[in-house]
């Protein structure tokens, strides 16, 4: 057994389990918001109760993902404990940031937003729903800090074998920061969007909450659309900064061998590391020179020109960035078509659109796994790109055997997690937003 690919593997389960949740409450926790300030502004009870049923469910959710961000935390000290060693003066910094300004700042208000509701004013409340939404969102910031610092390492200087940090804003804001926080954020407003779609539309299609499903179901759409169209323009400005700062990722995107001038964009094709090739391929010419830089004449540099043993995985690189890709044109084709819909005033009585929404809600959360692993496995070999490879920052001292005990005990436990996550969420929408009827009738 590989104590080293164990050791990823292990890591991948953990971190990919708990990145089904932390999205999911940045999203739900802007829509929330939308909720409570609708309510502060009309005294529209139903947008009370809005507030009060999605703050349940994301309440749900941020346990869970709590819970398991623990747990990959203690894994740098366990499995990686070289890569602590060496990154540990810079990696700790965003880390404790996360945990102090954001961490709390959330936790805090979303315990008044569930317990608070008959002992705070309207105001107290709608602050609450907006300091939960800045502080999810400003923990995102420091994670993707911390993690765009091994992509992109930059105000740092090896000393002794070791990183040291020389300029915190450089680290914070090193090249890749800005572009792939707003597009991690972004992609986060899609998957509560389409969490809060599919929930109302399951409503609608069974007649239940008729009322409140549709709020829910305007709010969630407008903002699935927006955001879905964003994310076009702000997937591009990522895709950017990767031609420029690592060109190879890019180059496993695209099944790009060859380094070449008007360089085609790849519509399909499967990739083959060992001819350096791609099978049945469909290009657009000079397409990928003319979005990544601004013209056809523009060079990419392909896998070809980049020592194979410093090659990202191809296969599942190359596989995870497309699917994404189809995803995010899915998602901005059928909330085009909700919006339509909902302009020629038929969206509601669209049972069509209405099965699309529901059977669509977990795509997000499968688009947001692929490019988690399009980001990471596209970094390979290193762990710190281009500075500290993956294969030296596992422990030492930890063997292979109980690396795999420990993928086997997480499989089981996060298994049984997640089913009783989904067991909680299926009760708490069986029970609908409490007492709806009354809200209603008084709108």
């Amino acid at each position: 057994m590989d104590a080293v690919l164990l050791a990823r593997i292990q890591f991948a389960l953990t971190i990919g389990f708990h990145f089904i949740f932390p999205p999911l409450t940045i999203g739900l926790a802007w829509l929330i918001f939308w909720f409570m300030n609708r309510y502060k502004r009309t005294g529209d009870e139903v947008y009370a109760v809005g507030a009060r049923f999605w703050t349940r469910l994301f309440a749900l959710t941020f346990g869970v993902g709590v819970a398991t961000g623990i747990t990959m935390e203690f894994q740098f000290g366990t499995n990686w404990a070289d890569y602590s060693r060496f990154v540990g003066d810079i990696f700790g910094a965003p880390l404790a940031a996360e945990g102090i300004f954001a961490f709390f700042l959330e936790s805090t208000f979303m315990g008044v937003l569930l317990f608070g509701w008959n002992r705070f004013s309207k105001k107290t409340l709608w602050l609450s729903s907006l300091l939960v939404a800045v502080g999810s969102t400003l923990s995102a910031f420091w994670i993707i800090v911390a993690n765009s610092w091994m992509q992109t390492p930059a105000g740092f200087e090896v000393v002794a074998g070791r990183a040291v940090l020389t300029d915190f804003w450089a680290a914070v804001f090193n090249p890749s920061t800005i572009p792939r926080y707003l597009h991690t954020i972004d992609a986060c407003l899609i998957t509560g969007a389409f969490f809060m779609l599919g929930i109302s539309a399951w409503y609608l299609l069974k007649g239940r909450h008729v009322e409140f499903a549709k709020k829910s179901l305007r709010l969630s759409l407008i903002i699935g659309f927006a955001a879905a169209l964003m994310q076009i323009f702000l997937g591009h400005y990522h895709a950017v900064q990767v031609t420029r700062t690592q060109p190879e990722k890019l180059a496993a995107f695209e099944g790009l061998f060859e380094t070449q001038k008007e360089a085609p964009l790849l519509i399909f094709g499967i990739p083959d590391a060992e001819s350096r090739q791609v099978h049945a391929a469909i290009r657009i010419p000079g397409m990928l020179s003319l979005l990544t830089s601004g013209t056809t004449d523009a060079e990419v540099r392909g896998l070809n020109d980049v020592p194979e043993n410093e090659w990202p995985p191809l296969g599942l690189t190359f596989f995870s960035f497309h699917l994404m890709f189809l995803l995010g044109l899915y998602f901005v084709g059928l909330t085009a078509l909700g919006m339509f819909l909902l302009w020629r005033k038929k969206l509601f009585d669209s049972k069509l659109f209405m099965m699309l929404a529901m059977f669509s809600l977990p795509l997000p959360i499968v688009a947001n796994e692929l490019g988690w692993i399009a980001a990471e496995v596209g970094r390979q070999p290193w762990i710190v790109y281009r500075l500290f490879k993956t294969s030296n920052a596992i422990s030492r001292s930890v063997p292979a055997w109980q690396v795999l005990a420990s993928i086997i005990m997480f499989t089981v436990i996060y298994s049984l997690l997640f089913a009783l996550w989904i067991f909680l969420l299926r009760r708490e929408i069986a029970k609908g937003p409490r007492e709806v009827a009354k809200a209603e009738g008084a709108s």
